[in-house]
């Protein structure tokens, strides 16, 4: 079922004069692809619970592999604000295409340009710049998800190479992933970042069904069973917790604006809708409580816009925090994932099915209001930053 994508983003406060025209041209590439490419086939994909790898080429093309990583290496070499608005123009077509980008560049690209050697730079970057190589993150496992310092893979060293065990899941990309970026304590018992690739004996992937959310997505477990790992595979340039949470801090920004594009294309579709649908003899628009909702939604929007937009700014100039990250994230979710459900409610019943994309951004969102640090999780790391009371043990 081919669906026109008539978006059109709301700007209620003109923050389009606090972007540079470069910033305007990148989203505008990136919107007219998600329009052409993404759009008419998303909800075909969703409802079959499989991913558009043909997409994958196109979200190279537009920059979305790796934006700020340096030209050298095969990236753009953009800001960090060019970057949020990529993410946030992937995710308002699907949060499982922005996850596969964020993936790909904050969680595979970063660590292996902040943390990796040149050669590895030099061998891996320029093909996941250009989608020739996908890759994964390897952190969260079965029993270890919010507390990743209790992990249990691990890695010991044999003299010429380590060995890796253990596994890992709730893993975007991992069903297709060329290589994983794999965290594991050595002997010593510290965190240390690895490079997996697939045809390593005793690495498998498989993937994980019977999902509600991000259906579009392919989400996967990594398995290691005496994985003889190069000592050459090694991060170098890192070791301990904060290595896997610096890539986080990248990701959880990603999803600050990527959230928000989500709750711009609720908020557009709810209010095309109800200037379309006619009940009582009028559009619902001209009803008191539909106008509540609407108005609701456009200043959380812009009041999101402008907290991202902010964070850009700090990013760029290398003053933002992780806390500040957290914050913007925990809202922006919250913010898309209760506009959501107030525009599936505008549309009555059309808005379960696939014929607008309301259902799909809800499901997804509640995934997103979980992974790369749960809503509570982000509301207890703002606590602590405000408090300096450490309320996680």
């Amino acid at each position: 079922m081919a669906i026109t994508d008539l978006y059109e983003a709301p700007d209620y406060y003109l923050l389009d004069e606090l972007l540079s025209e470069e910033h305007k041209l990148i989203r505008q590439s990136v919107r007219d692809w998600v329009k052409k490419e993404v759009s008419p086939i998303i909800e075909d994909y969703a409802q079959r619970a499989e991913f558009p790898s043909q997409l994958i080429k196109g979200l190279a093309d537009v920059g979305a592999f790796g934006p700020t990583i340096p030209a050298q290496y095969g990236g753009a070499g953009l800001d960090y604000m060019a970057y949020g608005i990529i993410m946030q123009e992937l995710e308002r077509g699907d949060s499982g295409i922005r996850s596969t980008a964020s993936v790909q560049g904050s969680l595979v690209m970063y660590p292996i340009n902040a943390y990796g050697s040149e050669a590895q730079k030099v061998k891996y970057l320029p093909k996941l710049a250009s989608g020739e190589m996908m890759g994964c993150f390897g952190l969260t496992e079965p029993d270890h998800g919010s507390n990743p310092s209790g992990m249990t893979t691990t890695i010991k060293d044999q003299g010429d190479h380590y060995l890796l065990n253990g596994a890992k899941m709730w893993i975007s990309n991992a069903p297709f992933a060329d290589i994983a970026i794999v965290w594991a304590r050595d002997d010593e018992g510290k965190i240390r970042g690895l490079i997996a690739e697939r045809g390593m004996d005793g690495f498998s992937t498989s993937t994980t069904h019977n999902k509600w959310s991000l259906r579009a997505s392919a989400t996967g477990e990594l398995v290691f069973d005496n994985v003889k790992i190069p000592k050459e595979n090694i991060l170098p340039n890192i070791s301990g917790l904060k290595g896997p949470l610096g890539c986080l801090n990248q990701a959880r920004y990603g999803i600050a604006w990527g959230a928000l594009g989500a709750a711009m294309d609720c908020y557009d579709t709810a209010l095309r809708y109800s200037k379309e649908r006619v009940q009582f003899g009028k559009p619902i628009a001209g009803f008191q409580l539909q106008q509540k909702k609407l108005a609701e939604m456009i200043t959380e929007i812009t009041k999101g816009q402008l907290l991202v937009w902010r964070l850009a700014t700090l990013k760029n100039e290398g003053r933002a925090t992780a806390a500040q990250i957290s914050m913007a994230k925990r809202n922006s979710v919250e913010v898309a994932i209760n506009i959501a459900r107030e525009a599936r409610q505008m549309l009555g019943g059309m808005g379960i099915t696939g014929e607008y994309p309301i259902m799909r951004h809800m499901m997804n969102l509640e995934s997103v209001i979980t992974y790369e640090g749960t809503h509570d999780i982000h509301l207890l790391i703002t606590g602590m930053d405000i408090t300096g009371e450490d309320a996680f043990k």
